[in-house]
């Protein structure tokens, strides 16, 4: 089994002068995690590094940013591995203290720093989605909303066209009672697009 974070997390180590601001926290794929970067890059102008390692299936990756070749963003993705996380970003802003750590101490360093922050972080089982998309009279629409949001569903996207189309998430345990509960109250007026993974 797989674990996500409930929240991001943040934590400060200080390591000879240097310090490392660490952030751990639940992303949706490699985009979002690209954004997050960036800012961070904005907001930290002064950084000499924002190191940064993503575990989410096949859009994994880990970023050095100028550190030596695998003394940063590798060992945080390990981290990150060795804790069953999945769908996580772990960043880690440097600020350069003056003093250089060699190899193994940067290792040490960032592998402490995203250690330290998941060590505050709340786990979370990853539950299996499904994706679902609906077609419903406008007249349901807003039933479906409410019905979505009790079912513990995500909304996201409602196309209006000839007839509202919801694309929806729910976790796979809560889908068969959702799915019941709307056909049920639809009274056979919502049409079902057959749930991808």
């Amino acid at each position: 089994m797989s674990y996500t974070l409930q929240a991001p997390v943040e934590h400060e180590l200080l390591i000879k002068k240097s310090r490392f601001l660490s952030c751990v926290q639940p992303v949706e794929g490699r985009a979002e995690a690209q954004l997050i970067v960036q800012a961070l890059r904005e907001r930290h102008p002064g950084a000499a590094h924002v190191c940064w390692a993503l575990l989410a299936g096949g859009q994994s990756a880990a970023n050095d940013d100028g550190e030596p070749g695998g003394t940063a963003g590798r060992p945080m993705l390990e981290v990150l591995r060795h804790q069953e996380l999945e769908g996580v970003l772990a960043t880690v802003v440097r600020y350069y203290g003056g003093i250089r750590l060699g190899a193994g101490g940067l290792v040490r360093a960032y592998t402490d720093a995203v250690a330290q922050a998941l060590a505050g972080a709340v786990k979370v089982a990853r539950e299996r989605q499904l994706s679902w998309t609906c077609l419903v009279p406008y007249a349901l629409e807003g039933w479906v909303r409410r019905e979505l949001e009790l079912g513990q569903a995500q909304l996201l996207q409602a196309v209006h066209g000839h007839v509202v189309t919801i694309s929806l998430r729910v976790a796979q345990a809560q889908a068969s009672a959702l799915r019941a509960r709307l056909d049920e109250g639809g009274q056979g007026r919502l049409v079902w697009v057959e749930p991808q993974e």
